[in-house]
């Protein structure tokens, strides 16, 4: 638990530095039910909140994300904001914008300083990472840089790589998530989430995905991974855990660990 670093927003530490953060989605679809799940959710007491942007309906009107994004913001008050846009490529919802309308839309959002996090993919092109990076900075926006392979785990070897490339590349934190097909599939994430923890001088967040890797949604943080996600109302991607379950096993484990 000790290497793993806690996720800081505007010079602060998340929720004081606790360890593992809980995350849970925003998936609904219009702005009105965008915002009825945040009452929903924000009543269990996650200490992130990431919106699915992809999902939602109006994605191609800049203005309305931005509008979306405030009112997220205003409502879950001091709880951060992660904006995201998941690529078909890596598990998200088919959308009509190209990836140069894409970057101007995470740009537009950085620059309205409505969100607190972004999470950028680093399959995107080399330019679009280091454009977004720049934005982000200027407008004191972190940067997560994710990898997500739906189809498979990669080697050992492979998973350590993507994290060490998010550093290399200026992320603040980094993120990778991968498909298990048995359980040495959880092994090896589990493995290269300790090893990267004991390497990168950033945070970072891993998972394996769905019934198998849930495992790793539960007790991932002890290898190293600052954030888990959880079900807030509904699921953004196989194998995440409800909230309140979360909760318990977390709690359970962590006492386990620490002989209390």
């Amino acid at each position: 638990m000790e290497m793993t670093r806690p996720i800081e927003v505007k010079g602060k530490a998340v929720s004081g530095g606790k360890l593992p953060l809980i995350c849970t989605p925003l998936v609904a679809k219009s702005r009105q039910s965008i915002l009825s799940e945040l009452a929903n959710v924000i009543g269990k007491k996650p200490d992130l909140i990431e919106w699915r942007v992809d999902f939602f309906d109006n994605i191609g009107d800049a203005n309305a994300v931005i509008d979306v994004a405030k009112s997220i913001k205003k409502a879950a008050g001091e709880t951060p904001l992660l904006f995201t846009r998941r690529s078909i490529k890596e598990g998200g919802e088919p959308i009509n914008l190209s990836e140069d309308e894409v970057v101007k839309l995470y740009s537009a959002v950085c620059e309205s300083k409505s969100v607190d996090l972004i999470d950028f993919e680093m399959s995107n092109a080399i330019e679009h990472v280091r454009h977004l990076r720049k934005v982000s900075l200027a407008n004191d926006t972190k940067m997560i840089m994710s990898y997500h392979n739906f189809q498979e785990t990669p080697a050992l070897e492979i998973l350590t790589q993507r994290f060490l490339q998010a550093e290399s590349q200026g992320a603040d934190v980094a993120k990778v998530a991968v498909m298990p097909k048995n359980l040495e599939d959880v092994l090896t994430l589990l493995t290269a989430t300790l090893k990267s923890a004991e390497k990168l001088k950033i945070p970072l967040i891993s998972m394996s995905m769905a019934g198998y890797g849930s495992l790793t949604r539960m007790f991932g943080w002890v290898f190293g991974s600052a954030v888990t996600f959880a079900v807030g109302e509904s699921s953004s991607a196989p194998g995440q855990v409800p909230i309140e379950d979360l909760n318990t096993v977390i709690e359970i484990v962590r006492k386990s660990i620490s002989g209390g």
